[in-house]
């Protein structure tokens, strides 16, 4: 750390030397500012001899290894040696400061020692000097042979490389110092295998032979040894090289039969797969590339031959449709080759490559053929022709059975059309072209057995009938006219332009004529000459009180063969007009001249008043069912209600109650007072006339309920001059198993009480009703 001050102060001194030298002046007299700061180095008070040792001594032990020395020699002093190996591999010497290896050193596991040397006191040990670092080298011997880094090695050339060729790079090592020449020199040479390859005295391994052939032998395995080129001659290291040759493609392809015999129906689809050619090729998968082709034979356009990639076959396959009839057999040659391959390094073409292929084509049952891919007739329309057309099939079997022709009922829905057993087409029907101008007829032919009835297989045949065209309708308009006219038209007015048109096939040059089946009106019609015709009027001012329509029959005729006469009529409506020409009124329809925007507003307000109302009142209907249902609670009629909490238990727990009350009071006996809700108005008992029918039967007359009520039900029904409140009766029966009997209030009187109920006209118009009903008036007055 202080040698750059070191520097920097021995620098400074040279500069004030030469500036006294220059000066004449002492050193010591210079200014001190102008001086730098010198430090004077430290005489070195160590000696040392050389520290090194040679590895693997064969010396006994310790050996010496040299000796440090301080000028600083004096008494009670001990030199020590500090580090990692110290005291364990080395050792000094405490007075004369030698050193020693205790150990025998091997430089391949420590090249060198750094140690530590001191002179302290021998009482103290306090340090006399500042400690001094050293090295202690170990020198190299060559005591290490060649090693391979593996056991065994893989590499790979290609078949049919030429000599020399390099295959792989191997490389020893050699644990010894490379420093020292000749230590790490190593010499390479097989001991297996010399006879193909070679070693370089790099390692290199090469060929030595240009004919290696992978499909003889495939992989070699040579041993390589790797020795020092000085000293240690017993002791080496060898490894094993496993060489694989790759491929090339380098064979061509051989069949594995010479004749293929194959047998295949007549009925095959062309392009479909009739048979596999196999060949063998020693070369590996992707280096087969085999091409088949047919080299001899008449029939090299009737078949072609496919390679399928995956598998270096070939396919046979038909390009034309086979004929049992025609052709039973095929023979060809054929050949298998490899464009692909590297004619250097390969043998001469074998003749194996080439073999015979036949081809037995076995007869099927096939249906009939048509001589014609599709069939094409003409029919004149409005016409039955007993032949339209023929249709013919053979039987391509050599059976030669008869065929038989039908006709699909899908293709003629209309039954228009037979066939007969000849092939002979006709119609039964008459047919329109304006209707049908093409009838597509599908006619199947069928093999039929001895007794004709239909059996094999059968053919189809598209057969397309033309309808061709005769002048047989009129023309007519072409589209319906709806024209008018308004009833002070001027003469000469253009009411409307007629176009014709003839449903008949119609050549352009033809042209229509016009004329007016009638002559007393007042319009006329001129011909354009172009299928057109113009209506104007003839006098003017037409009378629309009079009349309002006009029908104008108007004779079209074409110039057809024989010619053709239509008549359509056009009915011409007189119209209300204003003063620019435009109907505003036609029989009883307004028109576009007519302002019809203040109708519809008006219209428009009549029904948007009628809703407004209609809601209104229905606002108006809810709100006051609202009011009913909501109305205002007087406080005072909760006061009169009495609350009933307790239930008795029933009609046949009679020791509760004393029922006795109830009988007499049913009978005619004094009543008990009664609660204010449960008094009848006594309106009803009074106003009430006699009805017509029994008394109410007594418990034991009638012992069912359901009979009691259907005489109610009866008597109500028949009395019609009672008041309508008539559902009193049903309560007046109990039943017969009752004691009490009947416990209605509405069989009761109210004449007994004794409640002034005047109060109830005091609370307003809502009890109103109540008050008349509870009040000490006659029924007379009431009612009255």
């Amino acid at each position: 750390m202080h040698l750059p001050l070191v520097l920097l102060a021995t620098v400074g001194t040279c500069l004030g030397l030469l500036m006294a030298a220059a000066t004449g002046t002492h050193p010591a007299q210079l200014d001190t500012p102008s001086r730098l700061p010198t430090h004077q180095r430290q005489k070195r008070h160590w000696i040392w001899n050389q520290m090194h040792i040679q590895e693997e001594k064969n010396t006994s032990l310790p050996h010496h290894v040299g000796k440090i020395m301080s000028s600083e020699n004096r008494k009670n002093t001990k030199y020590v040696l500090r580090g990692e190996a110290a005291d364990k591999v080395f050792r000094v010497d405490e007075v004369t400061g030698d050193v020693f290896a205790f150990e025998r050193l091997d430089r391949e596991k420590t090249s060198q020692y750094h140690l530590t040397a001191l002179i302290v006191d021998k009482n103290t040990n306090k340090e006399l000097e500042p400690p001094s670092n050293f090295v202690i080298k170990v020198y190299d011997v060559n005591d290490n042979w060649p090693v391979f880094t593996h056991q065994f090695f893989n590499a790979s050339v290609s078949e049919m490389s030429a000599a020399g060729t390099s295959v792989f790079q191997l490389t020893a090592v050699d644990a010894d110092d490379p420093t020292v020449a000749e230590h790490t020199t190593i010499m390479y040479h097989i001991l297996k295998g010399d006879e193909y390859f070679g070693i370089s005295d790099s390692g290199l391994v090469f060929t030595k032979v240009s004919n290696l052939d992978r499909e003889t032998q495939a992989r070699y395995q040579i041993v390589v040894e790797a020795q020092d080129a000085q000293g240690l001659r017993g002791d080496s290291g060898t490894t094993t090289v496993l060489i694989t040759l790759e491929d090339i493609n380098d064979n061509f392809p051989i069949f594995t039969q010479t004749n293929y015999v194959f047998t295949v129906p007549e009925d095959i689809r062309v392009g479909s797969p009739l048979g596999s050619l196999f060949v063998e090729d020693p070369d590996e998968p992707q280096n087969r590339m085999t091409k088949y082709s047919i080299v001899q034979g008449e029939f090299r356009d009737t078949f072609t031959i496919q390679t399928d990639p995956a598998h270096n076959e070939g396919i046979i396959k038909p390009t034309k449709p086979l004929d049992y009839e025609r052709i039973q057999q095929y023979s060809f040659t054929i050949e298998a080759t490899d464009p692909t391959i590297n004619l250097r390094y390969s043998s001469s073409v074998s003749a194996k490559n080439k073999a015979r292929v036949t081809i037995h084509v076995t007869d099927v049952d096939e249906p009939p053929v048509f001589q014609k891919p599709f069939y094409h007739f003409q029919l004149q329309e409005n016409l039955k022709k007993p032949l339209i057309g023929s249709v013919q099939a053979l039987d391509p079997d050599a059976a030669r059975r008869s065929i038989g022709y039908f006709i699909r009922r899908t293709s003629d829905k209309g039954q228009f059309f037979q066939i007969n057993k000849q092939g002979n087409i006709y119609n039964e029907k008459v047919v329109d072209r304006e209707v049908t101008p093409w009838y597509n007829l599908t006619v199947e032919a069928k093999e039929l057995d001895s007794r004709g009835n239909p059996t094999g297989k059968e053919s189809i045949v598209q057969v397309h009938i033309e309808v061709l065209d005769v002048n047989d309708n009129p023309p007519k308009f072409a589209k319906p006219y709806e024209p008018t006219v308004c009833e002070n038209a001027e003469q000469g007015t253009l009411v409307v332009q007629i176009l014709a048109i003839d449903e008949d096939i119609t050549p352009k040059d033809v042209k229509f004529k016009f004329s007016l089946d009638t002559k007393d009106s007042n319009f006329t019609l001129t011909d354009n000459h172009d299928n057109t015709a113009n209506v104007t009027v003839k006098y003017g001012q037409f009378d629309r009180e009079h009349t309002k329509v006009h029908h104008l029959p108007v004779l079209i005729a074409d110039n057809g063969r024989p010619s053709l006469t239509g008549t359509s009529t056009l009915t011409v409506t007189v119209c209300k007009c204003n003063e620019h020409g435009e109907a505003t009124f036609c029989n009883g329809k307004l028109y576009q001249g007519y302002n019809i925007i203040p109708v519809l507003v008006a219209v428009f307000l009549c029904i948007l008043t009628i809703t407004v109302i209609t809601v209104l009142l229905f606002l108006r209907r809810r709100l006051r069912k609202q009011n009913r249902a909501h109305g205002k609670s007087v406080p005072e009629i909760h006061e009169q209600l009495v609350s009933y909490d307790e239930e008795g238990g029933g009609e046949m727990d009679t020791t509760s109650y004393d029922v006795s009350v109830l009988n007499s009071v049913r009978h005619g006996g004094t009543k008990p007072p009664r609660a204010t809700r449960d008094v009848r108005p006594s309106v009803y008992a009074k106003v009430q006339k006699p009805p017509r029918h029994l008394p109410p039967p007594r418990p034991g007359e009638l012992g069912d309920m359901a009979a009691v009520l259907e005489v109610k039900k009866d008597e109500a029904d028949h009395d019609s001059s009672g008041l309508p409140y008539d559902t009193l009766h049903l309560f007046d029966f109990e039943g017969s198993e009752s004691i009490a009997e009947s416990l209605s209030t509405l069989g009761t009187g109210s004449s007994d009480s004794d409640i002034d109920y005047d109060f109830l006209n005091d609370w307003g118009p809502r009890f109103k009703m109540l008050a008349e009903l509870y009040s000490t008036d006659s029924p007379e007055e009431l009612l009255y």
